[in-house]
């Protein structure tokens, strides 16, 4: 139904103003993106629809109308934010990669090994939280822990709310008052980790191992992110 008094709105058959068949097709892509799941998935995960686009692209042909995006019409078509993320769910930690050279001789015939990697852990005083033993993190007052604050935006389409995110909180939803003396708030502590490794016969150059659950800790009791072994073999 928005959709239709959208397109109506601005159809260049209607609409004689300049600049009103950009606006009508801003208002087509975007719906059609929201009736493709395929198109939708990748407008969630990068901001754009354009496979050939790279990350943090500026989404449908790089136009906002002045400040007016994609995000802005989906709100206006669905009366709410289509991207908008949990703060407090659990997601996985970062991956993480790790070089290594072999002689031709280990490549060949492989050998068990042991790594040492820079990697975060969880602050085993806090356990995570970043607050102080004994107290807890508060929930933000300014966004109720939801870690996005509603803005209201006057646009070519209307009026309409958009979210963003909250800057007292960082998005995080959490406030800590008391910071944990050991991690500074953060919850999580760079050590040094030892991780024995098995590599196998045969390797090449540029071969990678991935080793599961060997990355970061996982964020809000998500999975630990993976690492990756990347081999490199001497010339013979």
């Amino acid at each position: 139904k928005a959709y239709r008094k959208l397109s109506k709105r601005y159809h260049p058959d209607i609409n004689k103003e300049a600049g009103s068949d950009e606006k009508f097709k801003e208002v087509k892509e975007a719906y059609e993106t929201l009736s493709d799941d395929q198109k939708r998935a990748h407008y969630d995960q990068f901001g754009h629809t354009d496979p050939n686009q790279g990350f943090g692209g500026g989404g449908f042909g790089g136009g906002d109308f002045g400040g007016f995006g994609f995000d802005d019409i989906f709100s206006s078509i669905f009366g709410g934010d289509t991207r908008r993320r949990d703060p407090n769910a659990p997601r996985q930690g970062a991956d993480l990669q790790y070089t290594m050279t072999l002689s031709f001789e280990d490549a060949a015939f492989g050998k068990e090994t042991t790594i040492e990697i820079p990697r975060e852990e969880t602050c085993d005083t806090c356990k995570g939280s970043g607050a102080k033993p004994g107290t807890t993190p508060e929930t933000c007052s300014h966004c109720g822990g939801s870690g996005q604050l509603n803005v209201e935006q006057n646009t070519p389409f209307g009026k309409v709310v958009n979210r963003r995110v909250c800057h007292h909180c960082e998005g995080t939803g959490k406030i800590i008052k008391d910071k944990c003396a050991d991690c500074g708030g953060k919850g999580k502590i760079k050590k040094r980790k030892k991780i024995n490794v098995t590599i196998p016969a045969g390797v090449d150059d540029g071969q990678q191992l991935r080793l599961s659950g060997q990355g970061e800790p996982g964020i809000n009791g998500g999975p630990a992110g993976d690492l990756f072994v990347v081999f490199h073999v001497r010339a013979h």
